[in-house]
């Protein structure tokens, strides 16, 4: 056979699995590139691999996106980046394919190589390349130079630099949308390099073209512009120029530019300053929020709390709130869900009066919303809400809510409110809590879903660490515990699983007087089920109890239980008995 280091065996090799028929093949050469180049060495892989790829005439995408891919990261085989400018060929050939993800790969290829390149080689190589693809005949070439130019713009000398920018603003009027869309995308990068006695004359200009496109989608790509370009200008620069785009655009004729408007709209408040934003932008923010397309009123509303944050309560109150009102009762349910899932940070910013007259209405209509998500997201949001308005006015006005939604036939949104259960519990206080909430806790571990049933058996254990022991054993454990003997073994096995969460919890003496009887007496249990789970939850008592009674009471019964019939019950009888021989030990 011969030695991979004979003249020409990596390349034949190589030629033979890309002619192949078979994908798989091709692309598992392509793979491979590295290690062809480390046995070709570095003059080798100049002179000989980087041409073959060049002239590869694969039209299988997929192999073309793995050889972009692979090239990215071939300048150490090729000798360093004094000899990187063999890498340029086969990529500008890549960066004119129809295929936009090879493209895209190719550019990244490209613009790594780039960034390490020296300037003289980026005069001599690089630069070439960028205006040959700007000057493409075809249009791919023509995109792809949109995401070359800020890369090769800071090295050029001033005279290349001009006619970069001119290059640049060519492509952003070209007759193709695509390339104009390519030119809207990279205008914040390209910007970022231009003087700074250009931005505000070139660039802008540039950016007003892009702004009135006829196409909608160069347009709703200006948007993000906007954004970019903002953090480059003065202050008072962005007002004259960004500020006007942006009311333009919150009516803009095009539904998904005006999406684009109301989805970024805190980023571009935060561009134009909160001063432009309460004079100019609140009226645009209102339209957006009464838009005619629901997509539109739904990224408007997920912005309604963080675009407060940038007014002052009483334009808040004068302009937004009345249009939380409608959007509470919107025809669409993602309108209101996406409503419900910001506006109970709406409270900490207008205050406990505001609230309670003007927001708690709408809080109790989305929490009767008809759509389950609605419900969920204003659950989830309980928190923010009982900080402000206090919890005589949560008990009196949402706790009636959130006790009927412990009852919604969503699961859930039954588990949404057993997730927030420790929460109220903290916030309510052990009295007011148990009288409320309490039989609910119990309720759960015979839910009819396991997830359910499973949040329930957590829900016990966080609430005994929350209220302590000893109000668990008089208030939540007895009717727990009642439950092994339930004639339905999962909620047999559910207390099993209550029992094991809590032994930690309640300590040694508890768990040992209490919970560890009933154990044993569920081991004499019919069901396998409940059989081996005890032994699960006497393996987990294990390291909690002394070791008289691991010795005397737990180690029996899981011995008993090792020998039981079912193949799972002994199984895990083992492995506890292993574990608490181990504990043995150890001690």
């Amino acid at each position: 056979m011969a030695s991979v280091n004979e003249p020409l065996y990596p390349i034949a090799v190589l030629i033979d699995e890309l002619k192949n028929d078979d994908i798989q093949i091709r692309l598992n050469s392509i793979r491979k590139l590295s290690t062809i180049a480390r046995a070709l060495g570095e003059e080798r892989t100049r002179t000989e691999l980087i041409p073959f790829l060049g002239e590869n005439n694969d039209d299988d995408d997929e192999v073309l996106l793995a050889v972009a891919e692979e090239l990215g990261a071939f300048i150490p085989y090729v000798g360093g980046i004094e000899h990187a400018d063999v890498l340029l060929p086969p990529l500008e050939t890549l960066c004119t394919v129809e295929e936009t993800c090879v493209r895209e790969k190719a550019v990244e290829s490209l613009g790594k190589i780039g960034a390490q390149m020296r300037e003289k080689e980026m005069l001599e190589y690089f630069i070439p390349l960028v205006k040959r693809l700007a000057a493409g005949e075809w249009f791919t070439a023509r995109v792809s130079s949109c995401s070359l130019l800020h890369i090769a713009f800071p090295h050029a000398p001033e005279t290349i630099k001009t006619e970069l920018r001119t290059l640049y603003g060519q492509l952003c009027q070209d007759d193709m949308p695509m390339v104009r869309r390519a030119a809207a995308t990279n205008l914040g990068n390209f910007a970022a390099t231009v003087e700074a006695a250009y931005l505000k004359t070139n660039i802008m200009s540039i950016f007003e073209g892009l702004a009135h496109d006829d196409q909608d989608s160069v347009r709703l790509l200006s948007v993000e512009g906007c954004v970019a370009l903002g953090k480059l200008l003065e202050p008072q620069d962005c007002v004259a120029h960004i500020l006007p785009v942006i009311a333009k655009f919150s009516q803009d004729k095009s539904w998904r530019v005006r999406y684009v408007v109301a989805d970024h709209l805190y980023e571009l408040c935060e561009v134009v300053g909160p001063e432009s934003t309460r004079s100019d932008l609140v009226p645009a923010y209102v339209w957006l929020l009464h838009d005619n397309e629901a997509e539109v009123r739904i990224a408007a509303a997920g912005n309604v709390t963080k675009f407060c944050q940038l007014l002052n309560p009483e334009l808040a109150i004068q302009h937004i709130v009345p249009c939380l009102k409608d959007l509470s009762t919107d025809s669409s349910q993602y309108v209101r869900s996406a409503l419900a899932s910001v506006v109970m940070g709406m409270a900490p910013l207008l205050g406990k009066e505001v609230t309670i007259e003007q927001l708690l209405p709408i809080f109790l209509s989305l929490l009767k919303d008809e759509c389950p998500d609605v419900r969920l997201n204003i659950i989830s949001k309980l928190g923010q809400v009982n900080q402000v308005i206090g919890i005589d006015v949560l008990s009196q006005s949402l706790l009636p809510a959130v006790v009927e939604l412990a009852e919604d036939r969503h699961w859930r949104v039954r588990l949404a409110i057993i997730e927030h259960i420790p929460l109220l519990a903290s916030q309510l206080g052990v009295g007011f809590f148990y009288d409320k909430l309490g039989p609910l806790c119990v309720q759960w571990l015979k839910d009819k879903v396991y997830s359910i049933r499973d949040a329930a058996a957590n829900n016990v254990k966080r609430l005994a660490e929350e209220f302590g022991p000893e109000w668990a054993m008089q208030h939540i454990i007895p009717q727990v515990l009642d439950m092994i003997n339930d004639p339905h073994y999962l909620n047999r096995m559910t207390v099993l699983q209550a029992i094991s969460l809590l032994g930690p919890v309640l300590g040694s003496e508890i768990t040992c007087s209490k919970l560890l009887p009933l154990v044993i007496t569920a081991s004499k249990d019919r069901v396998p089920n409940i059989k081996f789970n005890v032994a699960k939850v006497l393996q987990s008592f294990a390291p909690v109890v002394d070791h008289t009674v691991l010795e005397q009471t737990i180690r029996p019964c899981l011995v008993d239980l090792s020998e039981d019939p079912d193949v799972d019950v002994r199984f895990f009888a083992s492995q506890a008995l292993q574990c608490s021989n181990e504990i043995m030990v150890s001690s």
